[in-house]
């Protein structure tokens, strides 16, 4: 009698992480969404502040090369 509510126990287990996985991913969802239309509303935004950072992007390229040839 014990050994057939052993499957079921199991299977009760399981339905709420499924519910917490679902949540989840539907969150994930919702933020890849958020991010997508936030990144078209400020593409110039975003692409200015790009082509600011190109600079300090090569002085650190160039630091962490110049610290790797010390060694």
């Amino acid at each position: 009698m014990e050994e057939q509510n052993k499957p079921q126990e199991a299977e009760v287990k399981k339905s709420p992480d499924a519910t917490k996985m679902i949540g989840k991913i539907i969150l994930g969802i919702v933020f890849i969404l958020i991010g997508l239309v936030a990144l078209i509303r400020w593409w110039p935004h975003l692409w200015s502040l790009i082509r600011g950072c190109i600079g300090l992007f090569f002085i650190l390229a160039g630091v962490i090369t110049i610290a790797i040839a010390k060694e």
